[in-house]
């Protein structure tokens, strides 16, 4: 009865949970055979870059079971022997600030730009590069403000795989920003001695403030801006090489034949708009194609389909 027993308990204990093993840390995509060899040496027998499983996702752990091991041996044609548990985790390390302000550095691209890290996420990171976007940084509610704000991640790893990371950093720089020297008019061409350039220390903004005269020259404003005031991309509005009301010379063609004449544009566009443009001889409409500032050209041979 107590040989029975015994054997009884043996028999269960060989298929009573086992203790966890120890996983080994494994950083490619894929659990390969010279990974599975330390707990079943067949696998030694073969490439020890032969895939045999995906590695698991970061934080999550795969433990083979023995008779996994038993079945996978068998697949390969290897002689399992007496196998153990095995257990695997993607190889996993701690966020590296000085990589993080590094990337920064280069995603601003700012020569003079400021950056203190606060604060940053503090699980562990699979092993991979580093990426912050630029449109994935917060702003403070005042860009003259040194608060921190926060600045969302990624680590690109495997097979373009992404885990996500975060940091509080306080950034500032010295950047140009162009000011209206003068009041500005709505609709009105600025001119270049109507604004100015001046340099700044703040929050840095990409592509919202105008940087140069450049920018801005030439251009109109969206609404009227008092003196002073920073000019922001969004507020400019390209001067129309044609507007409505205007007198356009307008070449017309018709095969080799060329006619030119003068209309009043009824509609505005730049280069390459269709506008209606009136004969001022017989008051007819008719369409034709910007081509410059005042100009316009009539294609009769293309209007009538030849």
């Amino acid at each position: 009865m107590t040989l029975r027993c015994l054997v009884a308990l043996l028999w269960l204990a060989r298929f009573a949970p086992a203790q966890a093993p120890k996983c080994l840390a494994v950083e490619g995509e894929h659990i390969v055979a010279g990974d599975l060899a330390a707990s079943l040496p067949a696998f030694g027998q073969l490439d020890p870059e032969t895939p045999v499983a995906l590695t698991p996702m970061p934080g999550v752990r795969r433990v083979f079971r023995w008779y996994e091991l038993a079945a996978l041996a068998k697949r390969y044609g290897l002689e399992a022997g007496s196998p153990s548990d095995a257990c695997f985790e993607r190889k996993m390390e701690n966020l590296d600030r000085d990589k993080v302000l590094e990337e920064m550095r280069r995603t601003l691209a700012l020569k003079d730009a400021r950056i203190e890290i606060v604060e940053t996420s503090a699980d562990p990171v699979p092993r991979g590069r580093l990426e912050f976007r630029r449109e994935d940084l917060g702003r403070p509610a005042l860009l003259s403000s040194p608060t921190p704000v926060t600045w969302r991640g990624s680590v690109i790893y495997g097979d373009n795989h992404r885990f996500s990371i975060w940091a509080r950093v306080a950034i500032s720089a010295r950047q140009p920003r162009v000011v209206a020297a003068e009041y500005l008019k709505r609709g009105e061409p600025i001119g270049a001695a109507q604004i100015r350039v001046e340099t700044v220390e703040g929050f840095p903004v990409a592509g919202e403030v105008a940087q140069s005269i450049e920018e801005v020259a030439g251009r109109e404003m969206s609404r009227d801006l008092v003196a002073g005031s920073e000019i922001r991309v969004a507020q400019l509005i390209a001067v129309p090489d044609v507007s409505r009301g205007e007198m356009v010379d307008v070449e017309v063609r018709s095969g080799a034949a060329r006619l030119l004449l003068t209309g009043k544009a009824e509609s505005s566009g730049r280069s390459g708009d269709m506008i209606a443009i009136r004969n001022m001889t017989s008051n007819k409409l008719f369409q034709a194609r910007i081509t410059g500032k005042g100009k316009a050209l009539l294609d009769a041979g293309r209007a009538h389909g030849n």
